[in-house]
């Protein structure tokens, strides 16, 4: 297992606007796509994910990815 000197925590959270009007939106892929590069260049890998939902204005469920990177 690779040893990292650093780590980073990244938070993506689905939109609240598709959240309420169709329910969920799900995660947005170009963002996640777009941040994940970004950090690659600064060289951070990808260590762990997991997504969560949470509560969302009382009636709706809204899904979050947060992902850990180390270099």
């Amino acid at each position: 297992m690779a040893q990292f000197k650093e780590y980073k925590i990244v938070h993506i959270v689905e939109g609240g606007c598709g959240t309420i009007l169709l329910g969920s939106s799900g995660i947005p892929l170009q963002r996640l796509e777009a941040e994940l590069n970004r950090h690659a260049q600064d060289g951070w890998q990808v260590v762990f994910q997991v997504i969560e939902q949470k509560r969302f204005l009382l009636f709706w469920r809204r899904e979050a990815l947060i992902i850990t990177l180390g270099r």
